[in-house]
């Protein structure tokens, strides 16, 4: 496993194996690698020739400088974790490698960007979408994987993924989960044992829920009522929102229907944000 932290090199390489016919699998990352990730690197191990993982905590998806410090970092920990899985590479740029001096070209896709999380956290989609259009200029994945947590990222992938005609499939895998039901994410490990424990109300929520989707419940208002009671009963959490959306268009619709439908949700919980979200009448 070779480690690169120059653009350069990801991108002369990238061409050499295109040249050689190989597919790559990416597994874009911010590090704090968990188990979510390795079901990421898993599947791009048994989809493609050369697996490229990312790890680059990205300062323009943060809107807030605090939260941007406080992430957790730790690149030895991760790599240690990558080479038991095969990885052929690991792309860890500094911040300067990818926003050089006087950088000033962003891309920002209208209308998923500016609602939900993106409303929340003002200038987060642009900094996705401009971090994850660079690594696709870069490294041209055949493959780029990406969790069901991050409904509304995956949406903005797919969206600017096809709107610049970017050759990559994109490939969503489900959430995995801690045994209690907490969504696993690198921020879990700002919160202490019985905090992790107590957070699984959001998952308990999300299946309440659903059961009552599944038992003939349509009407969107009744079941959003139904997870914001059940988190609101845990005094740790502070609900931003609880929404349910066409999983496409993320348009917050008032009857499910046919279509298909993400119940989500954002929490501040013992002051860490998580988020966490659920599909209905799933297409899969």
């Amino acid at each position: 496993m070779e480690i690169i932290n120059r653009r350069a090199r990801i991108l002369s390489l990238s061409r050499k194996i295109r040249r050689e016919n190989k597919t790559i699998g990416f597994v874009p990352t911010m590090g704090a690698l968990h188990q979510g990730h390795i079901s990421l690197v898993k599947q791009a191990r048994q989809s493609s020739d050369v697996v490229i993982v990312s790890i680059f905590v990205n300062p323009t998806q943060f809107n807030d400088k605090e939260d941007f410090q406080k992430y957790p970092r730790d690149l030895t920990s991760d790599v240690a974790i990558l080479s038991e899985y095969q990885v052929d590479y690991v792309f860890a740029p500094d911040e300067k490698e990818i926003y050089g001096e006087k950088f000033s070209t962003y891309v920002y896709v209208e209308g998923l960007s500016d609602i939900l999380e993106g409303a929340s956290r003002p200038g987060h989609f642009r900094g996705v979408a401009t971090i994850v259009t660079i690594l696709f200029n870069l490294i041209r994945p055949d493959f780029a994987f990406f969790g069901q947590k991050d409904a509304q990222q995956v949406a903005v992938v797919k969206r600017l993924t096809k709107d610049l005609g970017f050759d990559t499939e994109i490939i969503v895998m489900p959430t995995v989960r801690e045994p209690s039901g907490l969504a696993m994410s690198s921020r879990n490990s700002r919160l202490n044992d019985e905090q992790r424990q107590r957070a699984a109300v959001i998952y308990q929520a999300l299946k309440q829920a659903e059961k009552a989707f599944e038992k003939g419940e349509r009407n969107a208002h009744t079941l959003e009522k139904i997870v914001r009671e059940k988190i609101q009963s845990e005094p740790l959490a502070a609900i931003d929102y609880v929404a349910i959306v066409d999983s496409e268009s993320f348009q917050q619709i008032s009857e499910i229907e046919d279509r298909e439908a993400l119940i989500l949700v954002a929490v501040n919980f013992a002051g860490v944000r998580l988020i966490d979200n659920i599909v209905l009448n799933s297409r899969q």
